[in-house]
């Protein structure tokens, strides 16, 4: 694998210079320009899934199984925008709402940005690289790519051949660290999507502050597991045994941490063990469905993490190894609530604590102490259970009896709320996150006389004929008979010159 080059900081304002002239081309609002864009890039994903897995595992260890989920959904989603993109960009003619503009023409256009940064971390270096990516594309966006350096293999990998398949005139990849992502923010962006931890998302909102950037950001945060006792058993372990060491943990929509009714908090940590076993075997660190800790950074942090729990409560795991950034799949049990920093910050990574509670309204009590998280997963067959909570709580999303799934659910907004997030994405929604409405009127010529009632000099009359017009009639129907008599006699003194003074004497109540 080649070295992962960093651009040249005095590069960067010139190559988005140069993206911003061909983005006023207009060459990226042509349809077929997008179609082809887009065929491209399902076209680069074929034909190098070989050499992408190889990366990815370079990178994080991750089996080509976990790849495919990460794949598969961005060709799905390529395809659905190559269906709709006609119907996604059509403009619409809303429903006039005024008798003045009866005889207007008006639309809404769905419109382009302009130029977009897309800033994508390492934990999911395919799916959460080209998901923003071909939605930017499909809204006609011109694309600066800034992949994460942390995954060095998957990053110099798209650097040297996606640019091969895309128009190199419209989409350019930045690399490099905290320098060269300081200076892009510091640029003029039409809109900034940016996937992350919460801390460098409130930094990229501060920066785009200074320029009114729209943008959007997908963070994460601490996912609650909420489970009832009845469902304290091994379907429920084997999916949350899934979502939380699907890359070793390191997901943003992994569950973070279990509540579960303490009747059957026994039952379940014994599940989760049994899944742990089935999943990885015995010695998970010779397992090639186990994958490892991106760097020595996320490793020394995760190994505080569990030197900090007391050793009575690593039930499952805590086996580390340093030279291999191995951490076994952990479970602690039973985990205290308070003043720990398992319980206080997000793990993101293979350490899963069990928190046993009282009640439902235990566990509710517990999730709205902290941020909005980007998801609530809870596993109950009692449905006034599954409301309580939905009813309850404040997430991105709810996932019931799942876990990770929602991500396959491409008809469904997917984003975050508070500190998990801003904005949403995926097919219809990221198109209206990549575009903006322009509101198009074009006035008749026509029928001047009855624009007249809008100018200078303003008299009773005039009043009169414009209040019904904009106000409509009233629900009562003697004001709806004394409102039309009214504003009839209104109409005929202002448009023949006459006035009745039965009528005209007098304002509409």
């Amino acid at each position: 694998m080649n070295e992962l080059e960093y651009t040249p900081l005095s590069d960067i304002p010139g190559i988005i210079d140069n993206v911003r002239h061909f983005y006023n081309t207009g060459l990226t609002k042509d349809l077929a320009f997008r179609k082809h864009q887009l065929k491209q890039v399902i076209r680069f994903l074929e034909e190098n899934q070989m050499q992408l897995e190889q990366a990815v595992w370079c990178d994080l260890k991750k089996h080509r199984m976990e790849l495919l989920a990460e794949v598969a959904p961005v060709i799905n989603e390529c395809k659905y925008l190559l269906d709709n993109l006609d119907r996604l960009a059509k403009p619409t003619s809303p429903k006039k709402w005024y008798w003045i503009h009866a005889l207007d023409t008006t639309s809404v256009r769905k419109v382009p940005k302009g130029v977009v940064l897309i800033i994508s971390p390492w934990s999911y270096p395919s799916y959460l690289v080209f998901m923003p990516v071909v939605n930017a594309i499909a809204a006609g966006n011109c694309v600066i790519l800034k992949p994460s350096e942390i995954a060095p293999h998957t990053t110099s990998f798209l650097s040297r051949t996606l640019t091969g398949y895309l128009d190199r005139r419209f989409f350019k990849i930045i690399n490099g660290s905290v320098d060269e992502t300081a200076l892009l923010l510091d640029q003029p962006f039409d809109h900034i999507h940016y996937t992350g931890s919460t801390m460098v998302g409130r930094t990229v909102l501060e920066k785009a502050a200074k320029h009114l950037t729209p943008t959007t950001l997908e963070l994460g945060g601490k996912l609650p597991v909420l489970v009832t006792s009845d469902s304290a058993n091994q379907v429920t372990a084997n999916r949350i045994t899934l979502g939380k060491f699907t890359n070793c943990g390191q997901t943003s929509l992994a569950p973070d941490y279990i509540l579960v009714q303490r009747d059957g908090a026994d039952s379940l940590v014994k599940a989760l063990g049994e899944s742990i076993r089935d999943f990885y075997g015995n010695m998970p660190e010779t397992s090639d469905s186990y994958g490892r800790i991106i760097n020595q950074q996320q490793f020394d942090r995760l190994k505080k993490m569990i030197d900090g729990a007391d050793p009575d409560t690593v039930v499952v795991g805590g086996q580390i190894s340093q030279d291999d950034l191995y951490i076994a799949p952990t479970l602690i049990y039973p985990a205290s609530i308070d003043g720990t920093e398992l319980m206080d910050n997000e793990i993101f990574g293979p350490i899963l604590p069990v928190v046993p509670v009282d009640s439902v309204d235990d566990a509710i009590a517990i999730v709205n102490a902290k941020p909005h998280p980007l998801a609530i997963y809870v596993f109950s067959s009692q449905q006034d259970q599954i409301n309580k909570v939905i009813q309850n709580t404040k997430s991105g999303g709810v996932l019931v009896n799942d876990t990770l799934s929602q991500v396959l659910d491409a008809s469904l907004p997917f984003g975050g709320v508070g500190a998990s997030g801003l904005g949403n994405c995926r097919s219809d929604n990221s198109f209206s996150t990549f575009s903006y409405e322009r509101s198009i009127i074009v006035k008749s010529t026509k029928f001047e006389s009855v624009n007249a009632v809008r100018y200078p000099p303003f008299d009773l009359d005039k009043y009169n004929v414009s209040r019904i017009a904009l106000y409509g009639l009233p629900s009562c129907i003697y004001a709806k008979f004394l409102t039309i008599k009214t504003a009839l006699g209104s109409f005929i003194a202002f448009y023949f010159g006459h006035s009745p003074p039965s009528v005209n004497s007098k304002v509409m109540d």
